[in-house]
């Protein structure tokens, strides 16, 4: 895996990654820091893929267990340490499931394996952060 980051120039703090796959992301700071507001800071981003990763992960493993899944959201709500290096110190995950018939053991497990075997961006962030998961199963109308 690789990535390339390219600073957008000397009148702000905006930056573009470029993804091993091709994909482009944007990463701007905040105008006390420099940056003019026009993207998410890179630790929005760095949240956002732990999001992202678990996300990924509950769903292919209800599907897999044959559970009528039909959404998946997942709120990050984090703290970072004071001072530098600014670190999350905390990550509450708060799942909300939506499907048909889901069997609450298997959304627990589901989130269970994603948190301690497969979500490595969540699994390395536990390495600073106290990590909590909750959830909620809504049933589709």
């Amino acid at each position: 895996m690789e990535c390339t980051i390219k600073w957008m120039g000397d009148d702000g703090m905006a930056f573009v990654a470029e993804t091993g796959s091709g994909h482009l992301v944007a990463m701007d700071g905040a105008s006390e820091a420099g940056g003019r507001n026009l993207a998410p800071r890179p630790m929005e981003l760095l949240l956002a893929g732990a999001g992202g990763c678990t996300a990924f992960d509950v769903v292919l493993i209800l599907k897999r267990a044959r559970q009528k899944v039909f959404g998946c959201s997942v709120r990050l709500a984090a703290e970072r340490a004071a001072t530098d290096p600014k670190v999350f110190t905390r990550i509450a995950f708060k799942y909300t499931i939506t499907g048909t018939g889901l069997k609450p053991d298997a959304v627990a497990r589901a989130i269970h394996l994603s948190a301690e075997k497969y979500c490595s961006a969540s699994i390395m962030l536990a390495k600073t952060a106290e990590i909590t998961h909750d959830w909620e199963i809504v049933e589709a109308p």
